[in-house]
């Protein structure tokens, strides 16, 4: 399979030093191995490579000593970990490697942000660096497609989204098929196995109703009584879908003005194809009857990966007020304050609400269709 650059390439070879230990985290099968496969090559230097989940890699270093760390190091300067969540104590183990063989270069990557964040935590503070990977973005495809392309695939990535093993599958029933593949056997593997929940259905049945709110504040009391399952179980099933990559919250934005809603909360699914394989719908879209939340969806996620790999520091937020008025997405940038509306048709010429406009003089506004979406997403 054509191997596609990623956007975090210079950045992370420039970051991977002696006395630190560089991290990538990211869900599952979105690239990481193949991105570290990648790099190495361009790293004219010894190196030992092992992997987490292979019981030798983790009684190798289990033994938790200099010498031992000595003898597994041997002449190589750098050692690359992939799964490196697998190993108990990691967090130890490599602030030991770190601190006593300072001319060691270390890289780690993990599946999910809590594993390796409570198992690293303290141990590594200021130690490491961190690099967060994501399915495609269209910032990084741009460089191997033509504008005619991007345009053509753009309801294929609506539908599909843009897991890296999907360029090697032609039809669309085997991007379906794998689709619903990942969210099987692999998306929720980390949380099941960390957290031990016994009910991972009733995770299931919680994305499916996520997905079909897009756009909309999100009632964990509504969603609970539909689960059958307290409040606290579902804050907490959301909290561990957002440290895997799989859900991205985003609250409500207020100057404590009368009108405006302070406290609610909408969840974005990092990828279109990992939401529609979990509502089971491929269709096309003049079948469907919720292309815009597709739409809102897919741009936003687009733009926090933008967001990410360019270093863009914004508080991101929706508004909306008693009133119904809203604005889809806000970003709040170097005191300054950006207003965004998400739109599939082209046609209709939308402004900022009135509401807003008064309560934000200031900010600025815009519309985000098919004609000038590319702009906003790095694409």
């Amino acid at each position: 399979m054509q191997y596609i650059g990623r956007a975090i390439e210079e950045s992370f070879l420039k970051k991977v030093r002696p006395g630190k230990v560089t991290l990538l985290l990211g869900a599952r099968r979105i690239g990481k191995t193949s991105f570290i496969q990648h790099i190495v090559k361009k790293m004219k230097e010894p190196m030992l490579m092992l992997n987490g989940e292979d019981m030798d890699t983790i009684q190798m270093l289990s033994h938790r000593s200099i010498e031992n760390y000595k003898r597994v190091a041997g002449k190589n300067k750098l050692i690359i970990i992939d799964e490196a969540q697998k190993i108990p104590e990691v967090g130890q183990v490599l602030k030991l490697m770190i601190d006593e063989l300072p001319d060691l270069k270390i890289i780690a990557t993990g599946s999910s942000m809590f594993d390796l964040g409570n198992k690293l935590g303290e141990p590594l503070t200021g130690r490491n660096i961190t690099f967060l990977m994501f399915p495609f973005a269209q910032m990084e495809l741009s460089k191997e497609e033509t504008i005619i392309q991007i345009k053509g695939r753009l309801e294929e990535r609506l539908i599909y989204g843009s897991y890296p093993e999907l360029w090697q599958y032609q039809g669309m029933n085997e991007k379906a098929a794998y689709l619903k593949e990942l969210i099987n056997a692999y998306l929720f593997k980390d949380i099941i196995a960390y957290e031990g929940i016994r009910n991972s259905s009733k995770m299931i049945d919680l994305l499916r109703l996520v997905a079909f709110q897009i756009g909309n504040d999100v009632s964990i009391q509504e969603i609970a009584k539909q689960l059958g399952i307290s409040r606290a179980t579902v804050d907490k099933y959301l909290d561990l879908l957002t440290k895997v990559f799989i859900l991205h919250k985003v609250s409500a934005y207020s100057k404590n003005l009368r009108s405006e809603i302070s406290k609610s909360n909408r969840w974005y699914f990092y990828d279109n194809g990992v939401r529609n394989a979990l509502i089971s719908n491929f269709n096309s879209l003049n079948l469907r009857d919720d292309v815009g939340a597709l739409w809102e969806n897919y741009v936003i996620s687009e733009r926090l990966k933008f967001q990410n790999y360019t270093g863009m520091i914004s508080n991101n937020y929706f508004w909306r007020t008693y009133q119904q008025q809203e604005v889809d997405w806000v970003e709040e940038r170097a005191g300054n304050l950006f207003a965004y509306e998400m739109k599939w048709g082209t046609k209709k010429k939308v402004g900022a609400p009135s509401a807003w406009k008064k309560a934000y003089p200031k900010s600025e506004f815009m519309l985000v269709n098919p004609d000038n979406y590319l702009d906003w997403i790095g694409g």
